[in-house]
């Protein structure tokens, strides 16, 4: 199994001088399994880099797993390249809309309207499938297996784990550790929120457990998240537990903060990991990068 950044920013867009290293591009992540499969996750500004990449594979059947809608993980969509040219196969999945009762497929129908797009959904000319997904439905992606699960954001965000041949990756999308909406004052709700959030935290291990790779949105450090709790972000410290207590081989921190300077993420970055050192057993942490390929 193969895996490549094509954008690990944040929020929005930063190209610049600044973010060169690192990059500027919003979040995408190409996962190949072993006999080829193209597996996207979301969809963001890297999505039309990597869509320059896949001319050689025309035709091809791509498949598009989508965390959630929020802009960043949605905006390079209407950019996919495979889009346009007949032969191709482009198969969508994510959450359902529990508000709207709507799936799935309203993610390019409200993106391709003609006051956002000058190009109408029922121009495109590849063979587009739409997919809602239940949480821990197993889906069959050739000799890939895509498992979602539940994170904690402000939208309904599905987490994904890909296996392939005993290998394992998962990506969290947009992730902020649970919090207990109580206090100690209040003992019962505290209690029985407590036992709602283990529950649920249980339930994200389950999934993650023993992953090879962990990509983790890794906003915030902890001082930064004192003024943005309730955004749906993590932080280097809450990322690195995730990883520790899923026992995961590697750790790759994601979903950089835009305004962060490829000098200043290093900075940070360098900070966790002194108020975090590893043990033995413990990950392996790194920082996601742009055009990063990692085999498995």
């Amino acid at each position: 199994m193969k895996i490549k950044f094509w954008g690990v920013r944040g929020s929005i867009a930063s190209p610049g001088p600044a973010t060169v290293k690192y990059g500027g591009n919003t979040t995408c992540i190409e996962v190949r399994s072993d006999a080829g499969e193209l597996i996207i996750l979301d969809a963001g500004t890297g999505i039309f880099p990597l869509s320059q990449s896949l001319f050689s594979e025309f035709p091809l059947t791509s498949n598009i797993f989508n965390t959630h809608t929020h802009w960043d993980h949605i905006q390079g969509l209407p950019f996919f390249i495979p889009f346009f040219v007949p032969g191709n196969t482009v198969k969508i999945h994510g959450a359902a809309d529990p508000v709207s009762q709507k799936g799935i497929s309203e993610i390019l129908t409200t993106q391709l309207q003609y006051r956002f797009f000058p190009i109408r959904e029922a121009e495109l000319k590849a063979d587009i499938e739409y997919f809602s997904l239940k949480e821990e439905e197993k889906i069959i992606i050739g000799d890939a297996v895509v498992t979602p699960v539940m994170m904690n954001h402000p939208v309904i965000n599905f987490g994904y784990r890909v296996e392939c041949n005993g290998k394992s990756v998962f990506f969290t999308g947009d992730h902020e550790p649970l919090r207990n909406i109580y206090t100690v004052d209040e003992p019962e709700e505290y209690a029985e929120y407590q036992a709602i959030m283990a529950e649920k935290n249980k339930s994200i291990m389950d999934v993650i457990n023993g992953v090879d790779v962990l990509i983790a949105d890794t906003s915030y450090t902890p001082d930064e998240y004192m003024q943005k709790i309730g955004w749906g972000h993590g932080t280097f410290d809450t990322s690195i537990q995730m990883a520790k207590e899923a026992k995961a081989k590697t750790l790759y921190c994601t979903h950089h903060e835009p305004t962060r300077s490829d000098n200043a993420l290093e900075a940070v970055f360098a900070e966790a990991l002194a108020r975090n050192p590893r043990h033995d057993g413990d990950p392996e942490y790194f920082l996601a990068q742009e055009g990063l390929e990692i085999e498995l």
